[in-house]
This record gives structure tokens, C-alpha cells and sequence, in this order.
């Protein structure tokens, strides 16, 4: 998709839609409202009241323009109550894109005309345009396809503007990479083929990037990372992109979970569990994502992509619960449920990360509980910090990406849960605070550095689409990953 920045107004734009954000209750106070009604000879909001449109939060009214107006069809995208902020231009354009169905062309009206505005809009109209249609055939793929986008009312079309134009797409595609991988069936993207293809879509934007294959695996002493990859039939891969410019103000490290399924192991999944279990490596999604958009928009931070990719099968040499396991860090891990596989992977890669990478920060995401969905629902990640004020830092990111993170404690008192009577750890604790005992045995790990955990298991794949995400992958936590970088 073209995205530009235009001087026409809501009556003269000449695209399919044009889409408008109304906050609640102040329908007929809007004036690009009231100028699109004047046009329309009072169509538009007869029409808004006839079908009893508000501007409540995700509301949305479509109405063709009848030649009254420049533009095809007219929607109208309830922002709720509250201020205008820069991520209401994100929903307007969302849902502008969303409504489109043969039409090839939408025009955002910036609820607010600055930069940051422009830079959401943009974000927005790729997202809202995202369908996964790859594997859809003949009449089966979608007919329409958007190849344009407008963005209306910015105050001042500097320089400044165009490069927030340009980045808000360039995160708008790092996410679309993201929701696709984490869309494709496993049976296409094993662990050598998620390496491969974030290693060609690093290609030109001068991140270098190393994979290794199970025996350099083996060699640097993965063990649990292996342990996990037993039973399955195809390897697994570490893969080590590094985004570097010439003088960075910080060097962040984001790791990933990358199960490009998740059978359960030996602790084996019931069906309807396992259905969805090709988005187990959505954490890894997330982290390329990131990596390539902090390339592209040339941000003034070192950047380390780090994700150990595996398949989690229960064949013949499956690991089994009762192993004790030596771990990157020497520790000793005793397994308890083969079906809690993530942590083991994410604890060698975040050891040699820690050791090898020596980052300020270091982030990790991963699809890693359930018990994560029982706490905070489907739509909310939790986030573990061990140091305040970076937790501080990441949230407020959060917010500015809109993007839903709960913070939670990493308690010491269930740590003990972690006990093992033949080795220094088990892997799980018992069945309470999962998500906590998790993050807990993930800190073993971490040592000093300044440490960020995030439990995506929610968000990151939906069954139905919900506020601003799509069904399926979700890309979720590259915006924030990217906010977070910025405010370094």
C-alpha cells in the first residue's frame, strides 16, 4: 500500500472511503461532520440516526457518498469519550480499512493534525487492511485489495511529517510480517524455515544475522533448548540478528519463544488445545518484528533479536517428566510437565544473551501460560519487571503503542515452589500463580541485567477479532517494543 499525505479535504477526496473519527455524543459538534452533511444535503446524519450511531468506541457507520461528496462511501468511526489523542487516528484508520470491501482507496481525516497522529494513521491503515489469504484460491481470495492511503488535516506536511508517514508504515509492516508468520501452519514453517524467512526479510537493512543449526546448537550447551527439540523430526535453529548504528545511544536485547508447535510432549495436548498450537512461536514473531522495524526506521539503539526455534513432539526420544536437565547457566533442572516446554528453551537463550550479548535491557515475549489467560483474560499481556523503573518505562510505551499490559509481581514466597529434592529447580510450580512461578524460574536466568518478561499467551492470537486486532496473529508487542526503543 502507497500511503501519502494530501491537501483535499473531506468533501474533495477523491478515494473510495473517506473515514472520520467522532467521539461520543458529539455528532453533530464535528465539523468535518457537519461538512460532509452539508454536502450530503442532511443524508448523513439522517442516516446516523436512523441507525442510532453515537461515536461510541469502535463504532462504525458506512454510507455511500451518492456523488454528494468526491469519495465513494463515508465512514464514521466512534472514538468513545475522553480527549483526542494521536492513537484515535490509529482507530479511525483501522476501522476506514476494515470497512473496505472492492474499494482500493482510503482517506484517514486526522482527528488530531500533528506528526504523531500522521505516524498512527499510517500504522493503522496496513493493519486494518491485514487479511491472511495465502493459502485461499480462485474466488475463494478476496476480490479487494487496498493499494492507496490519504491522510487528511495534518497542520504543517513538513519533513517531519513525512518521515512519521514513513515510519507509521514501516511499523504498520513489521507487524503484518508478524501476524503472518505467526498465521502460517506448522507444517510450512518448521524452525529452519521461520530462521530462513526473518533472515531474507532481514536482507538490505543492515541487520546481520546468524543461525545456527543443532549441532553448533549442541556445541554451545543448549541442553535444555535440545531437550525440548528430542522428540520432533525436524531441527531446531538459534537465531542471532543484530541491528547496530554507529553510535547507539543503548543496547537492547529482545528474545523469543519460537515453538512452531507445541504437541505438549509426552504430557501430550487434548485436540481442541492443540489446534491453535502454531502460534506457540508467536513470541518470536514479535521480536523479529521488532529487530526490522528499528532497522528500518534507523533508531538510535543497538538492537539484539535472539529466539531459540523447536518444535515441542512427543516421538521416540522425547524428553520426559522426572529428567534432570543441565541447563546453558550450569544450573540443574528437574522437568515436571513436558507441556511447559517454553521456559526451558527461553532459559539457554536468555543465559548466553546475558552472557554473550552483556545488554542494558533485556526483554523477552512469549506465548508461555495459561495461566496468564486465567488472570487478565484473552486481550492483556502480563509484564514481570525486576527493575521498577524499567517496568515504568515499558508501560508507558504500552500505552502510547495501545497496546493492553497488566503488571505483575515477581513473588518471592512462590519462588519456593520451584523447589526440587534432586536438583536446583523444577521447571513448574504447583497449580497457582502459574504465570508468576513461570516468570520466577525465568529470572534463574537473567542475573543482574535489567530484565523484562512478557506473557503474550492472550493477545498474541485471537479467536475473533477485537478491538484494533485481527483474528488470528496478532503482532502484538511489536509497537510497544518500538516505543520503548524511541523514548531511550
Amino acid at each position: 500500500m502507497k500511503i501519502s499525505l494530501s491537501k483535499d479535504s473531506v468533501t474533495t477526496t477523491k478515494a473510495g472511503i473517506v473515514a472520520v473519527g467522532v467521539h461520543d455524543k458529539e455528532l453533530s459538534k464535528n465539523s468535518d461532520v457537519k461538512r460532509l452533511d452539508t454536502a450530503m444535503k442532511g443524508a448523513l446524519l439522517r442516516q446516523a440516526k436512523d441507525e442510532g450511531f453515537s461515536g461510541r468506541t469502535n463504532e462504525v457507520l458506512k454510507v455511500p457518498g451518492a456523488g454528494s461528496v468526491k469519495a465513494g462511501w463515508v465512514v464514521l468511526v466512534g472514538l468513545g469519550a475522553g480527549k483526542t489523542t494521536a492513537g484515535d487516528a490509529r482507530r479511525v484508520a483501522v476501522h476506514g480499512a476494515r470497512s473496505a470491501r472492492r474499494q482500493s482507496s482510503v482517506a484517514v481525516v486526522l482527528p488530531r493534525g500533528d506528526a504523531a497522529s500522521a505516524q498512527a494513521a499510517a500504522e493503522g491503515l496496513l493493519g486494518g487492511a491485514y487479511r491472511y489469504d495465502q493459502y485461499l484460491t480462485g474466488s475463494r481470495k478476496p476480490q479487494g485489495k487496498i493499494r492507496s492511503g490519504f491522510i487528511l488535516g495534518i497542520k504543517n506536511a513538513d519533513a517531519a511529517a513525512r518521515a512519521a508517514v514513513k515510519n507509521g508504515q514501516i511499523l504498520g509492516e513489521s507487524v503484518c510480517f508478524a501476524r503472518d508468520l505467526v498465521n502460517a501452519p506448522p507444517n510450512d514453517l518448521t524452525p529452519e524455515v521461520l530462521a530462513k524467512t526473518a533472515a531474507a526479510e532481514a536482507k538490505g537493512t543492515g541487520i546481520r544475522t546468524s543461525v545456527w543449526n543443532k549441532a553448533k546448537i549442541d556445541k554451545a550447551g543448549m541442553r535444555l533448548f535440545l531437550a525440548v527439540n528430542q522428540g520432533g523430526g525436524n531441527e531446531p535453529r538459534f537465531v542471532h540478528m543484530v541491528y547496530k548504528p554507529a553510535r547507539p545511544k543503548a543496547k537492547v536485547a529482545f528474545v523469543g519463544k519460537g515453538l512452531t508447535f507445541d504437541s505438549g510432549g509426552l504430557c501430550l495436548k487434548p485436540a481442541k488445545s492443540m489446534i491453535d498450537m502454531k502460534c506457540d512461536m508467536a513470541g518470536s514473531a514479535t521480536t523479529f518484528g521488532i529487530v526490522l522495524a528499528a532497522a528500518r526506521m534507523k533508531l538510535p539503539v543497538e538492537v539484539h533479536a535472539v529466539v531459540g526455534a523447536t518444535e515441542n513432539m512427543n516421538g521416540d526420544f522425547a524428553y520426559r517428566p522426572g529428567d534432570v536437565i543441565e541447563s546453558l547457566d550450569g544450573k540443574t533442572v528437574e522437568i515436571i510437565n513436558t507441556d511447559a516446554e517454553g521456559r526451558l528453551v527461553l532459559a539457554d537463550i536468555l543465559a548466553y544473551t546475558r552472557d554473550k550479548i552483556r545488554p542494558d535491557f533485556m526483554i523477552d515475549h512469549a506465548t508461555l501460560t495459561g495461566a496468564c489467560m486465567v488472570a487478565l483474560g484473552k486481550w492483556r499481556a502480563a509484564m514481570y519487571a525486576n527493575d521498577e523503573a524499567l517496568g515504568k518505562q515499558y508501560a508507558a510505551a504500552a500505552e502510547r503503542a495501545d497496546e493492553n499490559y497488566w503488571n505483575l509481581p515477581l513473588d518471592d514466597e512462590l519462588a519456593a515452589t520451584l523447589k526440587s529434592e534432586i536438583a536446583d529447580l523444577k521447571h513448574t510450580g504447583d497449580a497457582y500463580g502459574g504465570s508468576i512461578t513461570a516468570a520466577l524460574f525465568l529470572r534463574e536466568f537473567v542475573g543482574d541485567t535489567k530484565w523484562i518478561h512478557c506473557d503474550i499467551a492472550g493477545p498474541a492470537f485471537l479467536d475473533g477479532s477485537h478491538d484494533l486486532a485481527p483474528k488470528g496473529g496478532t503482532g502484538f508487542g511489536v509497537g510497544t517494543g518500538i516505543e520503548f526503543l524511541k523514548g531511550l
